[in-house]
């Protein structure tokens, strides 16, 4: 990577706070949610909010890993095929029976996966080794001590954590929780974030663009954000550019959202409303951030209740890129993971073309990464234009370039912000 030019940024250094130091003021403005009780598929998603512990041992009783006999071992010591052992078949048992059963010396018992095995029981013979006898049943190897059979406490003892407290639960937690019997947890709930759109030109997709018009792109991809990780989210209409219309919409809104985030109207225009309405009402500080894309950004509260409200630029890539960097990692917080920095992972990858960096700035490449034999690959997907978002269907991760380097060459290693599972 090559060191910074004595070219100054346009806006000007002094002007610029970094980008750490937004992301910080904007976890500042949140705190996790406090927990409520909920049905387990409600809770899928969420974090814990307590330990939960196994009530009683798992198993709770021993129990057949087979369909086959229970056996005890010196019944059938020796059996095989050319010496098969011949027993009587004294009970049946299914999964499910309460039937308290004990064997005797010289029997069998047929009996399905799952069902208690009897009292004395030393091993269960699968019915494969077997004539599957119902009156009487041939025994043909001979089973070790135990085989085929699943001792009470064999997963987990009473009394022991199996899920912790900050747990984000996806469907293996669930079916943990169902195991143990738990029909409800405690969990932070779900942030509801309302998503804000503005712009005159602004419309709703599906409508037909007159001249100067497009699409609303911001509001369903910040809403479609918000519900990935996690929150409830609703996508406001698009807001005019004008101050009224809008402050009447952010104040209707307080009543469902924990959090507001607007796109658009932010920069120093002359019909920037949301930086026109928020810097007289609430507690918004609107700076530039040492970024690109995405240096126009405002953060603070709104109402009574200072609902935070994360206020983001109007083109759809720097509102992308924003949401990630600053508003994601304030919604986990709110959902109760831990950390200082709740960022998404992140690994280190060779570029495999070059590109140049702003000075100054931390720019946030658009990128595709694969995995080869010696290591992470990463391109960039696109230029660095904050209205080119065809790109990001293409986009597998953000490439972070720091503020003193200048330019990226092939071959130059580099930090990727993955965003979902990637490649395998």
């Amino acid at each position: 990577m090559t060191a910074p030019s004595p070219v100054r940024p346009a806006h000007g250094p002094a002007q610029l706070v970094a980008v750490d130091a937004h992301r910080r003021a904007c976890l500042d403005l949140v705190r996790p949610l406090a927990p409520l009780e909920t049905s387990l598929l409600e809770a899928l998603g969420c974090v814990l909010a307590e330990d939960v512990v196994a009530p009683w041992p798992l198993p709770a009783f021993d129990n057949s890993a087979m369909d086959g006999y229970a056996v005890r071992l010196v019944d059938v010591a020796g059996a095989t095929p050319q010496a098969p052992v011949r027993l009587p078949v004294v009970a049946d048992l299914a999964a499910g029976s309460g039937e308290a059963l004990r064997l005797t010396a010289g029997t069998a018992v047929r009996i399905m996966t799952g069902a208690p095995v009897p009292r004395g029981t030393g091993a269960v013979v699968p019915v494969e080794w077997t004539d599957g006898g119902v009156v009487g049943v041939e025994v043909r190897h001979a089973p070790t001590e135990g085989q085929h059979v699943r001792r009470a406490g064999e997963d987990v003892g009473a009394g022991v954590v199996v899920v912790e407290a900050g747990t984000r639960l996806e469907p293996r937690h669930v079916a943990v929780l169902a195991a143990v019997g738990r029909a409800r947890v405690r969990i932070r709930p779900r942030p509801r974030v309302v998503v804000v759109s503005t712009g005159s030109e602004v419309v709703e997709p599906g409508a037909a663009l007159a001249p100067g018009q497009l699409h609303d792109a911001n509001g369903f991809a910040l809403t479609a954000a918000a519900l990935d990780v996690g929150a409830q989210a609703y996508r406001v209409g698009v807001v005019r550019d004008e101050a009224g219309e809008l402050q009447r919409t952010l104040e209707d809104q307080l009543v469902r959202a924990d959090v507001l985030v607007t796109s658009g109207g932010v920069s120093a225009g002359a019909y920037d409303v949301v930086r026109e309405v928020l810097a007289r009402t609430g507690t918004v500080t609107f700076r530039g951030v040492a970024m690109q894309p995405g240096m126009p950004q405002g953060a603070g509260t709104l109402g009574e209740g200072a609902t935070p409200v994360f206020t983001l630029p109007g083109n759809p890539v720097s509102a992308f890129v924003s949401f990630e960097v600053f508003v994601r990692p304030a919604l986990r917080r709110m959902l109760g993971e831990e950390g200082p920095d709740p960022q998404r992972p992140r690994v280190r990858a060779v570029a495999t073309a070059g590109w140049r960096s702003p000075a100054g700035k931390e720019q946030y490449v658009r990128g595709r990464w694969w995995r080869e034999a010696d290591g992470l690959r990463v391109e960039p997907v696109s230029g660095p234009g904050s209205h080119l978002v065809t790109a990001l269907a293409r986009t597998t991760c953000l490439v972070v370039v720091p503020p003193h380097v200048t330019a990226v060459a092939a071959g130059d290693e580099v930090d990727c912000v993955l965003l979902g599972a990637g490649p395998a």
